[in-house]
């Protein structure tokens, strides 16, 4: 079986090429791994827990995202490193992005209350508290392809959890921080929905966070360019007759 694997070496560019290896393999991880231990050992790409709970394996196979410690290939496959990140080398990408957007976004609790939590509170947040940080999402959002200051998929499902677990204090702050490219500049594309290996629904969970924030107050900043009223200037075809 043979795959081919996207290369980047900053430091010599003429070896930003594909490769094609062979491989006995049929787990894409133990390929990688095959292939740097007995075929070339400059292959360059992360691994951790080998069981799809760490995420840092994610790379793009025939420019969709999975998680290479689960996905089973086929011959011909194109293995490339996630897109809208620096790639540092071969499949490795820069991730040091996820450190800025829990602190740009305040999804952590700050202040601890007092309330006592049981299980039907833990159930509200327990589906985004299962983000593995793999960047999928981010690989594949065409929002941040094009504005790399969008707030992003990840950042505003963490953002919902933190504003739904009721032992936080600071759900006000957290909203206000989502509100500028943010909730209001998701195209609802579906796109980091399809990819999400923990089966996580960022399109939903930024649906819910414009009802919490219209609730509380804000406005979709998108609408003030719309005149919503109806006049007889606007020229059209009346279809009621007059």
């Amino acid at each position: 079986m043979k795959i081919s694997i996207k290369r980047f070496n900053p430091q010599n560019y003429d070896l930003n090429t594909f490769n094609t290896f062979e491989t006995e393999e049929k787990n894409l991880l133990k390929s990688l791994i095959f292939i740097k231990e007995n075929v070339d050992n400059s292959l360059t790409f992360r691994c951790c827990c080998k069981s799809g709970v760490c995420g840092s394996c994610s790379v793009r196979v025939n420019g969709i995202e999975k998680l290479a410690c689960k996905t089973i290939i086929q011959d011909g496959d194109i293995i490339e490193p996630l897109r809208n990140k620096k790639v540092v080398k071969d499949l490795v990408v820069n991730v040091s992005h996820e450190t800025f957007l829990i602190k740009q976004t305040k999804s952590y609790i700050n202040r601890n209350s007092d309330k006592k939590i049981n299980q039907e509170d833990i159930k509200i947040i327990d589906l985004q508290s299962n983000c593995i940080l793999c960047n999928s999402c981010y690989s594949s959002c065409p929002v941040y392809e094009v504005n790399k200051e969008f707030i992003g998929p990840f950042a505003l499902t963490r953002a919902l959890r933190y504003i739904n677990d009721i032992k936080n204090n600071e759900t006000n702050e957290i909203l206000s921080s989502i509100q500028n490219n943010g909730i209001w500049n998701c195209t609802l594309c579906s796109a980091c929905t399809f990819v999400c290996p923990q089966n996580i629904d960022p399109k939903a969970d930024i649906l819910q966070l414009q009802n919490i924030s219209v609730q509380n107050g804000y406005e979709n900043p998108n609408l003030q360019n719309f005149d919503l009223s109806f006049n007889d200037d606007f020229g059209g075809f009346n279809p009621n007759g007059f």
